[in-house]
């Protein structure tokens, strides 16, 4: 039997009602493409005694204030102690290694077996072996160069190769507050964000790491900050190239919305360069750069419609397409290219000269990018073969609900040495395992933001989604590799994201009563504090302090974190 699908006047499916969609008929057209930021709230200063006026002025000097004091806090959890462990955690042998050949040579070049380098680059006084004849590498340099930055600014030892992850991990946290206050319209929730961030131990242990992948999250987190500038950009110029009625109120115009330009966009240029620049660190960056090019073209359509546009689609191809293409792909590819200067101006980076004095159907192409080519082909090659068995890799479906974190480092110090004051033998770890009361918590966030985009058409919740598959959902094409969960922190900001806004739903929405208010905020806020303090609980186990054996196992939650 026929089922009549009628459509409401938002041009929405008449089955949605029935899963709680409302349409918003008469809203203008401007709040609709750029909903406006809320006023900062003044309640909790004029109930300290400051009066209206100068109440409002703090309330909106918080609007930077805010996610600075939580950056803080993130930097200082992330910069205490950074030289602990003193040694080369995991695969810091071979970032760290690469990191200092790249400032010396321009390229990577091979050291001696780590069993002999590690030593004397630990040493008093230091031995450093460096050689002139380059080194297969498995990523590209541009994560390198900036581990790098800080072994030139602090030099060869723990504190200088992690000091640029630390600072980037601290930086990403404040622009996770100020992306989530775009996304979100309100600095609480946008501060809220960060704090869940701070307090994550995946990122933490990442930030206090000098491996690629928190260099990853940092430049897909800029770029997505600088896609949101640039659609609330766009999306004020097409409000403003509308016309407005004689009551006042901007309403949908057909040739508006086919015709009307949004001018130069510098914003989605930056997020080019921000994407080239994750890419050029792991080339799980291209999968980024792919659904980021998908969610703008989306969100160009969806403003073209809102604007009246009679075929949105054709619209954005018309007037769109260039843009967003030439500004995210092309800028990202002379990005990566430009990472790889050090080894073009070489003569001894592996394979530079592969190409020379080769003939062959591509050799109107200059010899030197051939080469890199050729020796990218083979990178591509070794990464998708790695199958090597490692005690703490893991299937990506196992990722979320944190089924096997990775151990970066144990000593089991005995009584009485190395900070153990108990009778027995003590612990001292860095486990790569996010706070498992946000992850699980997580869990259900997405479900959350699953319902708001696909029956709610909310924009954000399918923002966040986007992101989060973005960097998680390419993995389980490479089940069989060798993989890590540590991989995930390149989406942990959006899964405090979507905390964030399951948090803020928790809450009540805005027209509630008082009563509800007040219960979801007292819920929101118990479950905030548990998570901080399920952190607090595991921050030993994150940043190597030693600890009693027996406390240390209490810790380990599941056998599989063992």
């Amino acid at each position: 039997m026929a089922v009549a699908v009628t459509a409401e006047p938002g041009g929405r499916p008449e089955w949605l009602r029935r899963f709680g969609y409302v349409a918003r008929p008469g809203t203008d057209v401007r709040e609709r493409l750029v909903p406006p930021f809320a006023r900062p709230s003044t309640r909790v200063w004029e109930l300290l005694g400051v009066g209206p006026a100068r109440a409002y002025r703090v309330a909106k000097v918080m609007d930077w204030l805010g996610p600075v004091l939580v950056a803080v806090l993130a930097g200082v959890i992330r910069f205490r102690h950074l030289s602990r462990p003193r040694s080369l955690v995991f695969d810091e042998t071979y970032y760290a290694k690469d990191a200092w050949s790249l400032l010396r040579l321009g390229y990577e070049s091979t050291w001696p077996d780590r069993k002999v380098a590690d030593p004397r680059i630990l040493a008093h006084p230091q031995a450093v072996q460096l050689s002139d004849t380059g080194a297969f590498v498995a990523h590209p340099p541009a994560g390198k160069w900036v581990i790098g930055l800080g072994e030139w600014m602090f030099g060869l030892d723990p504190f200088g190769w992690r000091f640029m992850t630390a600072a980037l991990g601290t930086l990403s946290v404040l622009m996770l507050c100020r992306t989530g206050r775009r996304l979100f319209r309100s600095t609480l929730l946008g501060c809220l964000a960060g704090v869940l961030m701070a307090v994550d131990g995946l990122h933490v242990v990442m930030s206090r790491t000098a491996l690629l992948d928190l260099v990853v999250m940092f430049f897909v987190l800029a770029a997505f900050g600088c896609l949101l500038i640039d659609r609330d950009r766009a999306r004020g110029r097409l409000a403003a190239a509308l016309p407005t009625g004689a009551d006042g109120r901007v309403r949908p115009d057909a040739h508006t919305g086919d015709r009307a330009g949004t001018g130069v966009r510098p914003w989605r240029i930056a997020a080019g360069l921000f994407l080239g620049l994750a890419a050029s660190t792991k080339w799980n960056g291209l999968y980024v750069l792919a659904f980021f090019v998908v969610l703008t073209l989306l969100w160009d359509v969806g403003a073209r419609r809102v604007a009246g546009a009679r075929r949105p689609w054709r619209a954005v191809l018309r007037k769109e397409l260039g843009r967003s293409v030439l500004s995210l792909v092309p800028v990202a590819a002379v990005t990566y290219l430009a990472t790889w200067t050090g080894w073009f101006l070489s003569d001894d980076g592996y394979g530079r000269h592969w190409a020379d004095g080769r003939g062959g159907t591509w050799s109107w192409i200059p010899a030197p990018l051939r080469s890199l080519w050729h020796y990218e082909d083979a990178v591509y090659q070794f990464n998708v073969g790695l199958h090597t068995p490692h005690t703490y890799q893991s299937n990506p479906w196992s990722w979320l609900v944190l089924g096997r974190p990775v151990l970066f480092h144990y000593q089991s110090p005995k009584a009485g040495h190395d900070g153990c004051h108990t009778a027995a033998d003590c612990s001292q770890t860095v486990l790569a395992l996010g706070t498992p009361l946000l992850w699980w918590t997580a869990c259900c966030a997405l479900a959350y933001l699953l319902h708001r985009w696909a029956l709610r058409r909310d924009w954000r919740a399918g923002a966040v989604l986007c992101a989060v598959a973005a960097g998680y959902l390419p993995w389980f094409l490479y089940q069989d590799r060798t993989i890590f969960s540590f991989y995930a922190v390149v989406f942990v900001p959006y899964l405090c994201l979507a905390v964030t806004m399951l948090l803020g739903a928790l809450a009540g929405p805005p027209g509630a009563t008082d009563r509800r208010r007040a219960a979801g905020t007292a819920a929101a806020g118990v479950l905030v504090v548990l998570i901080v303090g399920n952190f607090l609980s595991f921050l030993p186990l994150y940043t190597g302090q030693t600890i009693p054996y027996a406390d240390w196992l209490a810790r380990m939650w599941l056998d599989t974190w063992i």
